[in-house]
């Protein structure tokens, strides 16, 4: 693992994910986009008309989204085992749920104890390796991956750069 490019994607605020591919049978590509607090960026929902209790709520709110300096980054699996796409709103445990899991990190969690690696080792078999799961923490996706190693992470682009790539 790109030891700057993990340390810079866990201190993200938050990320969206962007792009999954299988470039080669059982691996995995993710492309995810940093996103922030978007202070100048239009208020409110455009073309609708709101209640006022509506607007009242909303008067404070700021869409999240990639601005100027903001981070393209790439992890990459060269082999993986399984892997899990579910959507952010029905995929995180309360803490009650998963009080029996234990992870590091924040953005891209590296568990020793999860429910994904006990379903791993209940429904598959013939691992040569020790499996690892990590799990990338997304706006709109949590991503589930079984591997035997973590994955290469680095930062493709910067959002307002020459060389960023709009994904």
């Amino acid at each position: 693992m790109g030891d700057d490019a993990l340390e810079r994607l866990n201190s993200a605020k938050y990320v969206y994910l962007r792009e999954l591919s299988e470039p080669r049978d059982n691996s995995l590509r993710l492309v995810l986009e940093e996103a922030v607090p978007n202070h100048a960026g239009v208020r409110g929902l455009p073309n609708v008309e709101l209640s006022s209790e509506l607007q009242h709520i909303l008067r404070e709110a700021v869409p999240i989204e990639p601005v100027e300096g903001c981070a393209v980054f790439e992890l990459y699996w060269k082999r993986h085992v399984a892997y899990l796409v579910t959507e952010e709103c029905v995929g995180s445990c309360g803490s009650k749920e998963c009080a029996d899991e234990s992870y590091t990190g924040r953005i891209l969690r590296s568990y020793g104890k999860s429910h994904f690696l006990d379903h791993i080792a209940r429904d598959t078999g013939g691992h040569f390796e020790t499996v690892l799961h990590h799990k990338v923490i997304c706006l709109n996706h949590l991503i589930d991956v079984a591997a035997y190693a973590p994955p290469d992470v680095r930062v493709l682009a910067l959002q307002g750069s020459p060389h960023s790539q709009n994904q």
